[in-house]
């Protein structure tokens, strides 16, 4: 049975069973976007360390809470521009299955946790920077892409703070160039992995109320647009030798390949002629571009370790 509540004249039915409950979590904390942060706060730490230890857990726990946290608040911030929207109106709030107010503090809970998990038992400057994501995420970006279509971009650097946070976490100095390489490579890839998806939901945008680049450029433009970003990804991959971060050319060579097969990628969505089915394929390949760019740094660093034992 469901508990039902009447907020605004909108029906509120509520979760009782823990599966129901686990999956709405799931749903309001965009596991996958956490998940993703979660990683690359451990692609950090394991750089700065070069082995995985289990105190790897404290930030990594702590992101993955803070990160939860942060989406749960971004759905509480923009519940009723998702209830216009296709993509957003089967989330917890809009679609009647939990009620605001419980988001609010589940969301609140959620990011509690994970400062507390950083305050007890990782470096101050890791606090900060935990915070300061969640600050820049619900507090700068949310408002900003209610007011322009390029929102993506100042939003892209709450992208490129979890690596720096698990670097700094396994004692690495924030002033190594290494992990500015990392950060700027998880901040270029942010803004087209956000306006692919964006050509998909265009419509979405503009009946919400949401300004989008679809509305400012042709197609034609935002293709090249996206195209340059791309290569900016891929570009950004490839510079990883001059940071220090790659170190055996084997790596090197499949980081290569990696990359000159995800330019064929972008090369084939900038030739397309049907935009929104290429966009489709061309997000999927973006992110495994980035994941397999996540394994391969993480392999090399681990196996530079056993090599000076």
């Amino acid at each position: 049975m469901s508990t039902a509540i009447n907020v605004r004249n909108i029906t509120i039915r509520q979760a009782t069973s823990w599966r129901e409950w686990f999956i709405l979590l799931l749903h309001l904390g965009k596991i996958k976007i956490s998940l993703l942060a979660t990683l690359s706060t451990a692609t950090g730490y394991l750089l700065a360390t070069g082995k995985i230890t289990i105190h790897m857990l404290v930030p990594t726990a702590a992101v993955f809470l803070l990160a939860c946290g942060s989406c749960a608040l971004n759905q509480y911030q923009d519940r009723e521009i998702d209830q216009l929207m296709e993509r957003t109106k089967s989330r917890p709030i809009p679609s009647g299955r939990l009620n605001p107010e419980a988001a609010l503090w589940i969301s609140s809970g959620l990011i509690l946790s994970g400062s507390l998990i950083l305050f007890y038992g990782a470096e101050n400057l890791a606090l900060a920077l935990g915070l300061f994501a969640v600050f820049w995420y619900n507090l700068i970006y949310t408002p900003l892409k209610h007011k322009t279509a390029f929102a993506a971009v100042p939003g892209a650097l709450v992208g490129a703070i979890p690596p720096i946070l698990g670097w700094i976490s396994g004692g690495g100095s924030m002033l190594d160039p290494r992990i500015w390489g990392v950060a700027l490579f998880f901040f270029i890839w942010q803004v087209p992995h956000f306006w692919l998806l964006l050509l998909d939901f265009s419509k979405d945008y503009e009946k919400a109320g949401l300004p989008s680049i679809t509305q400012l450029f042709s197609t034609q433009q935002i293709k090249r647009i996206i195209f340059i970003w791309l290569l900016s990804t891929g570009a950004s991959g490839l510079s990883f030798p001059s940071f220090g971060l790659i170190n055996f050319h084997f790596v090197y060579l499949f980081l290569f390949a990696a990359t000159l097969w995800f330019i064929w990628t972008a090369i084939i969505f900038f030739r397309s002629q049907t935009v929104e089915v290429f966009s489709s394929f061309t997000f999927m390949k973006l992110n495994v571009y980035v994941l397999f760019v996540i394994f391969l740094l993480s392999f090399d660093r681990l196996l530079s370790l056993s090599y000076t034992r």
